[in-house]
């Protein structure tokens, strides 16, 4: 059974985002939590080693531990999932005093 942890990264009234992280600490993906109403809308990024059943037991740990823990009546959960090489963040702000646009942060 594969280890996982889950860093939250940011969190609004109405959506949360987690840096997954495996047993060793290395971050193998990204979930981001929309709560609409009875409805549960939710993207989960994976790194491309990860297999199909570690990624159905990634969505039944999120479903314990991120999903259940914010108290409202759900009706329905949609994760849509996505697998690959993740290619960095990219961010407007001005690290190097250069200004403009968006550069890549790692």
């Amino acid at each position: 059974m594969a280890e996982f942890d889950f860093e939250r990264e940011c969190r609004t009234p109405n959506s949360e985002c987690y840096t997954v992280l495996d047993g060793e600490d290395r971050n193998i993906g990204r979930i981001d939590i929309h709560f609409a109403e009875a409805v549960i809308h939710a993207t989960l990024s994976v790194d491309e080693s990860l297999t199909n059943d570690e990624i159905q037991e990634l969505i039944d740990r999120i479903d314990e531990d991120l999903l259940d823990s914010v108290g409202i009546v759900r009706q329905e959960v949609i994760i849509h999932v996505h697998q690959g090489r993740d290619l960095g963040v990219y961010s407007t702000r001005d690290f190097d005093g250069n200004g403009g646009g968006y550069q890549f942060m790692s």
